[in-house]
Order: structure tokens, then C-alpha cells, then sequence
């Protein structure tokens, strides 16, 4: 059988081997070697690391200092909550969504430089290859999450054990949804150039639409549909619930739309993936 990874990774097992499901099933040590390989290229990546850092301080410190005399004043002041603490989890969305769809262009990436093709070739099920890759988006993602939760006592926010525990486990699923929706872009896309153009248009909208840095309660009723039909939306509405206890919706509630988005996503994924 052809050899898929290089030297930095493991190889996939020939088709003799006692771990390779029958074609058509999953090969989770395909998978596992995916993830392997993207995560070994995300932490060589120090670029990656530093902007994990540089994120939260503009966003949480001085954008969140800058609206939180406006934001204070409006309907989140009854309630209060602290602003720089309503949006510590926007924050926290924010660095997921980042990562999460960046990590897909791996995918434009290695289809460049041929890896793909030596991954397609081999006698992996394409879920395999397309979950590796999902859950290495989303362990990244979930990495670059838990520097930004480092800056949580910075603005007198004090997470217990516990409270960390479920967040680490909402923002992998998270990203995870998120990463997803990545690979279908990166998949449907030829050009370094056309994914950030792509991407920047749905990022951005997703973000600000999510009520990651203001409440949407008054929003226009026209544009609360988009709201509703945002999968971030309620990614930062349990992030919310997790690290201050204020949410919209219920956690399970939230964490199924958010699991039912990813297995709409991965199944419209594959395809995609199978014309490479």
C-alpha cells in the first residue's frame, strides 16, 4: 500500500492489518494520524501560539473597556452583570471561530503540495480522513481557547476546576461544529486567496450576529432570524451559561443545535471531499 504520512507522522497500516476496518468503515488509526499530523504543524507554527495571546488582549482588554460605559448603560445594566465578564465568553467564541476555520486550510494546503492526493489514493474510508481533520481543527482551536481562559483573572473573573472541566468540553464541540463548517469551505475552494475572502465573509457576520459583545434581545426583528439560524449563537449562549451562569436558551439545548449542525455539515463535507 502506498505510504500517506511522511516521517513526522505514523503510517497508515497496510491493508493485511487486523486494525483496518473493511472498506466503507472507519479507520480511526487513519484518523488518528491525521489529527497527529495537524497538530504536530499547529504547535511547530509559534505565529499560531502568539496570536492566541494578542486576541484576547484587543478584544477582551481594550475593546471590552472601550463599550463598557455604552453597553453598561442599556438593558445589560439592570441586570448587573460586569460587561467585561458578559463578553470574556464572545472572547472565547471569537478565538474559536478564528482557529477553527483557519485550521481548514490545511486541506488547500496539502491539496498544493500533493499530500491529499496520497491520502485520497489510500484504502482509507474518506470519513476517516475528514474526521481527522475536523478533530484536529477543533483540538487547535480548543488550545488557543484555554490561553484565552488564562486572561479570566486579568478582569476579576474566577473559574473553579469544575466550571474550567465544562468549558474545555463546550469549547471542543464548539470548535468542532466550527471546523466542520471549515472543511466544506476549504473543499469547495482552489485558492489560498478565495478561502480568506470566503471565510472572512462568513466569520465576521457569524461573530457579531452571535451576541458575542452585546446582547440581542433588542436587536431588529428582521434581523433575528440570522440570529436564530447561527450556530455561534448558541456556542457563546452556552459558553455564557458555563462561565457566568446567564444564557438565553438551555446548556443541552444549545450543546444539540450545535451537534446537529456539525453531523448537517460533515454530511454535506463528504461529498465535497470525495471529489479530490
Amino acid at each position: 500500500m502506498a505510504k500517506v504520512f511522511n516521517d513526522s507522522v505514523m503510517s497508515l497500516p497496510g491493508t493485511d492489518s487486523a486494525l483496518t476496518f473493511r472498506r466503507g468503515a472507519l479507520d480511526w488509526e487513519a484518523t488518528y494520524g491525521i489529527w497527529r499530523r495537524d497538530l504536530k504543524k499547529f504547535f511547530r507554527e509559534k505565529s499560531r501560539l502568539w496570536g492566541g495571546i494578542a486576541r484576547p488582549i484587543l478584544w477582551l482588554i481594550i475593546l471590552g473597556s472601550s463599550l463598557k460605559p455604552a453597553i453598561s448603560s442599556s438593558s445589560l445594566g439592570s441586570t448587573g452583570i460586569d460587561y467585561t465578564h458578559y463578553i470574556f465568553p464572545g472572547v472565547i467564541a471569537l478565538t474559536l471561530i478564528f482557529t477553527s476555520i483557519q485550521s481548514a486550510i490545511s486541506i488547500i494546503w496539502d491539496r498544493e503540495f500533493g499530500f491529499l492526493k496520497e491520502v485520497m489514493v489510500a484504502p482509507v474510508p474518506r470519513l476517516s480522513i475528514l474526521l481527522g481533520k475536523a478533530l484536529g481543527g477543533a483540538t487547535q482551536a480548543t488550545i488557543q481557547g484555554i490561553i484565552t481562559l488564562a486572561f479570566a483573572p486579568l478582569i476579576g473573573l474566577w473559574l473553579n476546576p469544575l466550571v474550567l472541566l465544562g468549558l474545555l468540553g463546550t469549547m471542543f464541540v464548539i470548535a468542532f461544529a466550527l471546523t466542520a463548517l471549515g472543511i466544506v469551505i476549504s473543499s469547495a475552494m482552489t485558492s489560498f486567496e478565495g478561502f480568506g475572502v470566503i471565510s472572512n465573509f462568513v466569520v465576521m457576520p457569524m461573530y457579531f450576529l452571535s451576541g458575542a459583545i452585546y446582547p440581542t434581545e433588542s436587536a431588529p426583528f428582521w434581523i433575528k432570524p440570522l440570529i436564530y439560524i447561527n450556530p455561534l449563537t448558541y456556542g457563546v449562549d452556552a459558553l455564557r451559561q458555563v462561565t457566568i451562569g446567564v444564557g438565553v436558551h438551555d446548556f443541552w439545548f444549545d450543546m444539540g443545535v450545535l451537534a446537529v449542525f456539525a453531523v448537517v455539515v460533515l454530511a454535506i463535507a463528504l461529498p465535497l471531499f470525495n471529489r479530490e
